[in-house]
């Protein structure tokens, strides 16, 4: 078995742990915080309470407390939710490497942004991973993160920056998977770092019969609003590799602050009402978000054929097929970045050709293909691609 298979074969697995991984770790900061601001008082009055909430699932009914500073007893048996958190950065970095450092000549270097070498970029890639969590942990500790709105405000300029920075540096679709690895490291390092060493100390508080410092708390409950807000924009970031409209447009990293922006609002909207508060303008101002993206990136429709333009044929368009995108669109590609055509698109034989056209020709539109336009398609080309296609995509 070749390389490329096995590595098709690891991008499937660690693809489908991550997935898995993410719906769990995921679900778990949306069930907390939804049960958080779903707390009410106490019935009996408890002064360790800080509320509690009835709630039925599954044919029984549950009862749910949390404590200011805890029980004042251990218990016997003590869930934690940490492992989900854990494997959806471990698989998620991992498929980062295989894909990005593995093949970062493909993915993450674009020379017409910064003619990078593989070992150049993968270092400014670790690096800036690297750094984020240093100035996010620094912030988190000062007088900004005390503050949920100053909080706020440089979340979104240092999102800015990092998005910024990012499409300056790699390849848009680079850029984008580079600030996704980026936020959720900084997630993970949330669970790692800060939020699971705290309980540790209240546990261990607990077991000694130690009055526990209920700033052990807080610090806890600070990243896991920050990671319950960061949800949707990383999740955006996760699918971001299918839609090239979005890295592709030549204010990339502007389109990506705005989206994860208006995930953010949505999420806004969905913890005031946990709280029994429905702000529908965060709903309405986070849709109001991507309507104007979808506007604003909207392309303008290419003059694919004229009256005054020859017709082009099949066997031109052909022809630039096998010169540009044949060696990725094979059933066995030569290229080796590739163990099977990308999205399973064959371009080998005429009927392919033909029945994937619609497939084929977004992608040649958008100028997502051939990856970073490696093979050197040139606009002349591309212009008698979506010709041909815009004409009926007949075989002559």
């Amino acid at each position: 078995m070749d390389g490329a298979y096995l590595a098709e074969w690891a991008n499937l697995l660690l693809r489908w742990l991550h997935v898995i991984a993410a719906m769990a770790w995921i679900g778990t900061s949306f069930y907390f915080m939804a049960l958080d601001q779903s707390l009410r008082p106490p019935r009996d009055g408890d002064p360790l309470v800080r509320g509690e909430q009835w709630a039925v699932h599954g044919g029984g009914f549950y009862l749910k407390r949390k404590f200011w500073a805890g029980p004042g007893f251990l218990p016997e048996k003590l869930h934690w939710s940490k492992w989900e958190a854990y494997w959806t950065w471990i698989s998620g970095f991992a498929l980062f490497v295989l894909i990005y450092y593995g093949q970062a000549s493909t993915y993450l270097i674009d020379p017409d942004v910064m003619d990078l070498s593989p070992w150049q970029a993968i270092g400014l890639s670790l690096g800036l991973i690297l750094l984020a969590w240093v100035v996010y942990d620094l912030i988190c500790r000062s007088p900004i993160g005390q503050d949920g709105v100053a909080m706020a405000v440089a979340g979104v300029a240092g999102l800015a920056l990092a998005a910024w920075i990012a499409t300056s540096l790699f390849s848009g679709r680079g850029a984008y998977l580079q600030v996704g690895a980026m936020i959720g490291t900084l997630m993970a390092a949330n669970v790692l770092m800060v939020i699971i060493p705290g309980q540790k100390k209240m546990v261990a508080a607990i077991a000694a019969g130690r009055e526990v410092d209920p700033r052990w708390g807080a610090f806890g409950k600070q990243r896991s609003v920050h990671n319950n807000y960061m949800t949707l924009p990383v999740v955006f970031l996760m699918l971001s590799p299918h839609y090239p409209m979005f890295w592709q447009h030549e204010r990339a990293w502007l389109l990506l602050v705005a989206m994860a922006l208006a995930g953010a609002l949505v999420r806004q909207f969905f913890n005031l009402r946990h709280r029994g508060i429905t702000a529908y303008d965060f709903w309405v101002l986070g849709a109001t978000v991507v309507v104007l993206v979808a506007v604003f990136i909207a392309p303008p429709r290419r003059a694919e054929t004229t009256a005054a333009a020859p017709a082009v044929t099949f066997a031109e368009v052909q022809q630039i097929m096998q010169a540009r995108c044949v060696e990725c669109n094979m059933p066995r590609p030569t290229n080796p970045a590739f163990a099977s055509p990308p999205k399973g698109v064959l371009l080998h034989t005429p009927a392919q050709i033909r029945r994937q056209a619609a497939s084929w020709a977004q992608q040649v539109r958008t100028e997502a293909m051939p990856p970073n336009n490696s093979t050197g398609l040139t606009e002349e080309e591309r212009a008698k691609l979506l010709a041909w296609v815009a004409a009926g995509a007949k075989l002559d």
